[in-house]
């Protein structure tokens, strides 16, 4: 799931970056303005190139209104591993043997 944040706290916990700067930049700048974990992983999601000021963060960065009601919903339901459906989640793990030449190997 990509954390999202709000066009408010970008500005908020980047009014004082100095620009250009690198993504590691601004995310240390706004986990040094106290920036919640949202905003944080929203930042370390953008791609590794300098950004020349704010706005152009704003154009990398997952923002909440980017997202219908509906995806926001589903974001803040989605399983801890994604890509699996749910019946190969509630699966115990297999004894990689046991998987490879079977549970009755003849022995």
């Amino acid at each position: 799931m990509a954390a999202t944040t709000d066009r408010s706290r970008i500005e908020k916990y980047l009014n004082d970056a100095d620009f250009p700067a690198d993504k590691d930049q601004l995310v240390a700048v706004a986990d040094r303005n106290g920036a919640d974990q949202d905003t944080l992983g929203a930042l370390r999601g953008i791609p590794a190139v300098d950004y020349r000021n704010v706005d152009e963060v704003l154009a990398s960065v997952t923002h909440d209104s980017d997202m219908t009601p509906a995806e926001t919903a589903q974001a803040n339901t989605l399983p801890d591993k994604p890509g699996l459906a749910q019946s190969a989640k509630d699966l115990p793990p297999v004894n990689p043997i046991v998987e490879e030449l079977g549970e009755n190997r003849g022995s």
